[in-house]
């Protein structure tokens, strides 16, 4: 998360179901000062959560996002923010049935109304859905942080935030509804076939002989595929591996992890989350004093943007990675 002064934040609050699995893939975007869980929009002071489970204060849960609108505009958190949720679900979200894990998007100006209203209308007419949509736009009312075991639960409670996430069926529909539609055949005519067999069939690209092993230039590498983002330069390091190697991802909510049994070995897959490109595998004999990994990660599977390109390209918020001021740590 980024610091910043007063006069660079703003407020968005979002209800999306069980607030434990909405902090995530907020938090780690740039330009994002914090995030906390907790229950807005009902008519009781200072809910408990037993009381707002019970359906009785008419609040919902919910996540409020202090941010820096001028390095991570309103309508970036917009697209985030649908893209975790079933928004034709009038009664819950998932296995979590009831009024307080309804969907709702709390406009705190009335740019941000117009904005959700908007992107309201384009998941409408994007033709992922069969059904209406009917999450709410709404004023925002009082804001109440939930107690303190609720706050940062996917990182106090890693292994049982995983395990409700897969067991609630969240997981599973935003695979289905929200990951990159791909033609393998249009994807045959614009990648190399190199990059179609490392992205789309999990190949592996000769060591030492791949475009970014040995890249020393400052930028970000996205995924070759949906273009989503995966890694920074800063993050980069000379494993001695022969293939790009980094110490985390520049958000852990864009990859995903599988187990890979393939070749008699026991390894961790490391796919891209929206495009579902095999990227590489991930490691722990990383540098122990970055965390210990290493992110082992095929050149076929990236695109490399120059931090001078950057804002061309329309990744302009990601600028401050390779910038000293008020918007780092």
């Amino acid at each position: 998360m980024n610091s910043t002064n007063d006069k660079h934040k703003e407020l968005a609050t979002f209800a999306g179901g069980c607030f434990w699995c909405m902090v995530s893939p907020f938090e780690e975007m740039p330009g994002i000062i914090k995030v906390v869980s907790g229950y807005t929009g009902g008519h009781k002071d200072n809910p408990t959560y037993e009381e707002v489970n019970s359906e009785t204060t008419g609040h919902r849960e919910a996540v409020q996002i202090t941010f820096n609108p001028e390095v991570f505009p309103y309508d970036k958190l917009l697209d985030i923010y649908w893209s975790q949720i079933d928004p034709t679900d009038p009664g819950g979200q998932f296995n979590d049935r009831g009024e307080s894990y309804r969907t709702a998007i709390y406009y705190h100006n009335e740019d941000q109304k117009n904005k959700a209203e908007s992107s309201k209308r384009k998941v409408a007419e994007s033709g992922r859905f069969n059904k209406p949509i009917v999450t709410d736009i709404l004023p925002a009312q009082t804001f109440y942080p939930a107690e303190d075991y609720h706050q940062n639960y996917h990182r106090t409670n890693p292994f049982r935030y995983k395990m409700y996430r897969k067991g609630s069926g969240r997981d599973q529909f935003i695979e289905q509804h929200w990951k990159l539609k791909k033609d393998p055949n249009q994807l045959k005519k614009t990648l190399t076939k190199m990059q179609y067999e490392v992205t789309q069939n999990s190949g592996t690209e000769p060591a030492f002989n791949n475009e970014y092993w040995d890249h020393k230039q400052e930028g970000i590498y996205v995924d070759v595929v949906s273009g989503e983002t995966l890694f920074s330069s800063q993050d980069k390091y000379d494993s001695g591996c022969g293939w790009p190697s980094f110490t985390k991802p520049i958000a852990e909510s864009h990859l995903n992890e599988k187990l890979d049994q393939s070749y008699g070995m026991v390894r961790t897959e490391v796919r891209s989350q929206e495009g579902d490109s095999h990227l590489g595998h991930v490691f722990d004999d990383g540098p122990q004093d970055k965390g210990g990994l290493r992110y082992c990660i095929n050149s076929a599977a990236l695109r490399f943007i120059p931090k001078e390109n950057l804002k061309k390209e329309g990744y302009g918020e990601y600028l401050h990675f390779f910038e000293n001021d008020t918007y780092n740590d």
